[in-house]
This record gives structure tokens, C-alpha cells and sequence, in this order.
């Protein structure tokens, strides 16, 4: 990597700090000088959330996703689709769910992934783990996670995030379903995922960190905005007594009905984190909270019509199924735990 690259990386990192670095003060500042120092509203407060939130996560969703488009550098979807082929099938679920963490996934290449795994003979259930891991256990929500709540709740969403992803992609290996596969997905050529296998410069990497800043964050910034819109709305106006009645501890329903709310309010990662955070600190159950989080990103209905292309409508059934129930598992143990 050359000097002048070097530098304008160092010189971008530079700038990011200071920015980070000064955001709270700067944010209280300008609140107090638009509403009064004195005043103590809902309004003051739901802007403060926004107006604080806002810029801190999508400075960190830069970093993050510049970071990871490194990382993804290394490992394409063809390069795991090798990886993966010949494994016995419960190593293949571990592996399959650590891959789907770092592996370019989105909901529109469920299809041509899921036919370059079954054409090369990965079995189904060692598929489906890495399915369900790559959009659950997002590397950016971790990373994002991570920076506003600390490394115990990241720790917990990426353990039970994978933990649910080998489960769910074992038990669906034992069920049989290949016969639920339509059949023209066994007729197809194995194809590549769409990047070409070479290898690559650190130049070429950081090039291909900064196209994932562009294209990542260019496409979902209107959804992280919205998510810390609905976030600054919960901080501000919602009552904590009324949020930790219908998503505390004490009620029984809470997590059945959070997983519920979540899988048609599709959403990326970064979009809901703000969310989460609010519903947390108006006295929501982080079991709960992980549970709708996690239903949010990982049973999108989006991702099931495009799925019904090549899977019967009874395996996509028994994918949400367990997946659902993994989820309800981990709402109501870490409800329990903490």
C-alpha cells in the first residue's frame, strides 16, 4: 500500500475521532440553545435522542461497514461455498454459521446462494445454518451493539445469534425436507455468487471497503434516520410504565408478541439498533428486546416470498418455525437470567 494512501486513510481516521469525540457536547449544546437551558419537555427530549443518535450511528455504521467490506474481501460467497462443500454436516453447521457472519449476504441473493450450495452438494441443513446466520447475526448490529450497550449484549446477540443458526440448520437436516426443494434448483448449474474468484492488494481491499461505505451506507442511511426517528419518539413521549408492562418480564406474552410485531416490520440492522435502544431504556426486557430484534432481522417476510422461488411453501414453513422457536427460547432465557 502506497504512501499517499496511508496517509489519506490515517488523515480519515483522524477525522472521524475528533467528529465522535465531540458529538455529545456539541448535540447538548445545540438543544439547549433551541429549547432553553431551564426547559425539560418531551419534545427536548425526543430531539436531543435524535439529534445525539443520529450522526453517532452512522458514523460508526461507516467505520463498521468499511471495516467489514475489508474483511469480506477474504471471503466471497464462491470462496464459502468451497469451504463448505464436503463437510460432515454437523461441523458443517458450526462452520456454516461463523461463515454467515463475515459472507456478503442480503435477502436478494437467498436465491442464487442457496442453489450454488444445493448443486454442489452441501446438505440442506448445513445451508440453511448459514442462511439464517448471515442476515441474524449481522456483523454491523454486532459492532453497533457493541458500541452503545457494551460487549456483554453484543456477546449475547452473537452467541444466541449462532447458537440458533447451528440448531435450527441441524434440526432441519434431520426432518428430511429435500423433497420440498422444487426441482428445476437440482437442474441448475452450480453458478458463482457474482465476484469473481482473484487475488487481491491491500489497495484493492480498501477499495473494496470504501465501495461498501458507498454502496451499504448509501442504501440504508433513510432507514437508520427513520429507526432513530421511531427511537427519539419511544425516548421522548413513550411512558416507561407502559412500555415495561407490554415488553417486561411480567407478562408472559411479551416475547411471543415481539417476535410477532417484528417479522413484518422489515427492517436492516442498523436500523433497529436505535430502536432497541430506546425500547431499553424505557424499561423493556432485554430478553424480549433481543427476541424482537432478532425476528426483525432474521424472519423477514421479504426474504420468504423471494425463498418461495425455490423452496415449497411447507419447508419455508418449517424454516420460520424453528427459527421461531429458537428465537422464543432465547427471549424467555435471557428474561429469566437477567
Amino acid at each position: 500500500m502506497g504512501l499517499r494512501r496511508s496517509l489519506q486513510l490515517l488523515s480519515a481516521l483522524f477525522v472521524w475521532i475528533a467528529v465522535y469525540w465531540q458529538l455529545d457536547p456539541i448535540s447538548n449544546r445545540l438543544v439547549d440553545y433551541i429549547f432553553g437551558i431551564s426547559v425539560n419537555n418531551h419534545l427536548k427530549s425526543a430531539f436531543q435522542f435524535f439529534i445525539f443518535e443520529t450522526p453517532k450511528v452512522l458514523l460508526l455504521l461507516t467505520l463498521v461497514v468499511f471495516g467489514v467490506g475489508i474483511i469480506r474481501s477474504f471471503f466471497t460467497p464462491e470462496r464459502t461455498r468451497k469451504i463448505l462443500a464436503g463437510k460432515r454436516e454437523s461441523a458443517g453447521n458450526v462452520l456454516a454459521a461463523l461463515l454467515g457472519i463475515v459472507t456478503p449476504f442480503c435477502s436478494c441473493s437467498a436465491v442464487p446462494l442457496f442453489i450454488g450450495f444445493v448443486t454442489t452438494g452441501i446438505p440442506l441443513g448445513v445451508t440453511f445454518s448459514f442462511l439464517i446466520s448471515a442476515p441474524m447475526v449481522n456483523e454491523v448490529a454486532l459492532v453497533l451493539l457493541f458500541g452503545l450497550f457494551g460487549w456483554k449484549v453484543a456477546g449475547l446477540y452473537l452467541g444466541t445469534g449462532v447458537g440458533i443458526a447451528i440448531i435450527a440448520g441441524w434440526t432441519i437436516g434431520r426432518l428430511g425436507m429435500e423433497k420440498y426443494i422444487e426441482e428445476w434448483v437440482f437442474k441448475s448449474k452450480s453458478g458463482t455468487s457474482g465476484i469473481v474468484e482473484q487475488e487481491l492488494t491491500w489497495e484493492n481491499r480498501i477499495d473494496y471497503g470504501v465501495s461498501a461505505v458507498k454502496d451499504i451506507v448509501g442504501k440504508v442511511w433513510p432507514y437508520v434516520v427513520a429507526g432513530i426517528a421511531v427511537g427519539a419518539g419511544i425516548h421522548g413521549y413513550v411512558p416507561e410504565d407502559f412500555m415495561a408492562s407490554i415488553m417486561g418480564k411480567g407478562a408472559w406474552w411479551s416475547v411471543p408478541l415481539a417476535v410477532l410485531i417484528g417479522v413484518p416490520m422489515y427492517s436492516n440492522a442498523a436500523g433497529i439498533i436505535p430502536v432497541v435502544q430506546a425500547l431499553l431504556e424505557k424499561g423493556a426486557a432485554l430478553g424480549t428486546v433481543l427476541a424482537f430484534m432478532m425476528a426483525v432481522i432474521g424472519l423477514s417476510l421479504p426474504e420468504a416470498v423471494i425463498l418461495r422461488k425455490v423452496l415449497k411453501i411447507q419447508l419455508i414453513g418449517v424454516f420460520f418455525g424453528v427459527v421461531a422457536v429458537g428465537i422464543l427460547i432465547v427471549g424467555y432465557l435471557f428474561n429469566f437470567i437477567f
